[in-house]
This record gives C-alpha cells, sequence and structure tokens, in this order.
C-alpha cells in the first residue's frame, strides 16, 4: 500500500496518539528539539528558532508528499501536546525497506513511550505500507536507542564506519534492522 498524501494515518496506542505535525506545533517542538541532550545524536545542531522548527516541519511533509517516508507527532493522549516524533524515511519501495527514526522530549524519557510509539509505527508499517525490512541507523555511544529497538526485536547486523558526516564530525553507525516475519514471531 503506498501512502495516501491525502489523509494522515492516525495512530492510537494505550496512553499516545500519533498524529501529522502541523505549524501550530512549532512551540513544544521547539522546546525539545533546542535541547542538547535531545540532539545529541540527532544529526543537527540544537534548533534555536521558530524557522528551523518550521524546516523541520516541511521535511515532514515532503517525506509524505515524495513518497519517502512519513513522520508522527507523538502525543499523550490527556494533552495533545508534541512531546517528539517518529517515523520511516528513505522508503526503497522497490525493495520494501525503509528506515525508522524517533526523538522523545527529555522529561518522558525513561516512561516506555518511545517504545510504545515506535512499535505502533512498525505494525501499521508492516501491516499498512507493504515493508520487509525496517533498519535503524545509531550512532554507538547511543546506547538508549539500542536497547529500545533490541526490546522490539531489531537485530544489530554491524558498523558502518564513517558513516554519515554531521555536526562537523564522521559519525559510525550500528545497522540495525528488524524483518517482517520476525516482528511477527515476535507478536505472536
Amino acid at each position: 500500500m503506498t501512502i495516501d498524501t491525502d489523509k494522515f494515518p492516525i495512530l492510537e496506542t494505550k496512553r499516545l496518539v500519533l498524529r501529522k505535525v502541523t505549524k501550530e506545533d512549532v512551540n513544544s517542538i521547539l522546546k525539545y528539539l533546542s535541547d542538547e541532550e535531545v540532539m545529541k545524536y540527532y544529526g543537527l545542531e540544537p534548533f534555536k528558532s521558530i524557522d528551523d522548527v518550521l524546516d523541520e516541519i516541511s521535511w515532514y511533509q515532503s517525506l509524505q508528499n515524495n513518497k519517502t517516508g512519513i513522520r508522527w507527532g507523538i502525543t499523550l493522549k490527556e494533552q495533545g501536546i508534541v512531546i517528539g516524533s517518529c517515523g520511516f524515511h528513505n522508503k526503497v519501495s522497490h525493495h520494501f525497506r525503509t528506515e525508522i527514526g524517533f526523538e522523545l522530549s527529555k522529561e518522558q524519557w525513561g516512561k516506555g513511550i518511545a517504545h510504545e510509539a515506535v512499535e505502533a509505527i512498525i505494525s501499521y508499517g508492516y501491516e499498512h505500507m507493504n515493508f520487509q525490512r525496517i533498519e535503524a541507523l545509531i550512532e554507538p555511544p547511543n546506547i538508549p536507542s539500542q536497547k529500545l529497538v533490541e526490546k522490539l526485536g531489531f537485530i544489530r547486523e554491524g558498523l558502518l564506519r564513517n558513516y554519515e558526516f554531521t555536526r562537523g564530525k564522521f559519525d559510525d553507525l550500528y545497522m540495525y534492522s528488524l524483518l517482517k516475519q520476525d516482528f511477527d514471531k515476535i507478536k505472536k
């Protein structure tokens, strides 16, 4: 199934609503994307302005418009304020694969929220977007993200040396993957 650019899928979990990010969310997004700790492994400098956030929202929209991915805003059901985002990017349709990305406001760390959100989009990706393989590229010092994807069943396949140049330096990245049949076994 391809992503319908006219209708954005809203996903609900026990505690969360994953929804489209809009310009009305700029202040809440600026709050967490301006935090050095949140941005440490994001590949960008901490955001300094509303324009930085508007550029990020434009990127989210371009993923959907260009059919290369989709990005959801993470909100707590009772609040509705965006506290993070997660989604797919670098989708390669003819290989049935994509990459996953996620970040969360520091105030929400350690509560299982990222796990709950990522699990929901992985299920959506396999059930509605026809993925066979979902990849996660994670810097070696980013232990919390490694633990999160491993808990969801991702397998570390190897190290991509000097794979990205971000924030003025070359970064190594671990390549993780989760195949549809492995996820199906875990869900049973």
